[in-house]
């Protein structure tokens, strides 16, 4: 029996999580969509503390090495990725929370 490719297997699961994600996010009820975007905040934010990591990630001996760089480069996509996560989700929520507001007359 052969041995599978981690790098396939890893691709694998990333996509079979993709169509998970996919199917779970949409669907959640209207009157769930507010707690799921606090908490997918909550995420974000524990995602980006593992980015900043990445990008000041250093190799033993201080070398700039390819697996350093890639770690920072993929350290700062992260970031970035995250915190348009995070601001999306607090838009989404304040439009949300607005939905509920009584009118001003």
């Amino acid at each position: 029996m052969e041995a599978v490719d981690p790098t396939v297997f890893r691709l694998a699961i990333f996509v079979l999580a993709i169509f998970v994600g996919y199917y779970v996010v949409w669907s959640v009820t209207p009157a769930l969509h507010t707690p799921l975007m606090a908490v997918t905040n909550a995420i974000s934010s524990v995602i980006i503390v593992g980015a900043l990591l990445a990008v000041a990630a250093r190799s033993p001996d201080g070398a700039m090495t390819g697996s350093v760089m890639i770690s920072k480069g993929a350290g700062a996509i992260a970031a970035a990725f995250a915190a348009v996560n995070i601001f999306g989700g607090f838009l989404v929520t304040q439009r949300m929370l607005a939905m509920y507001k009584k009118k001003q007359k």
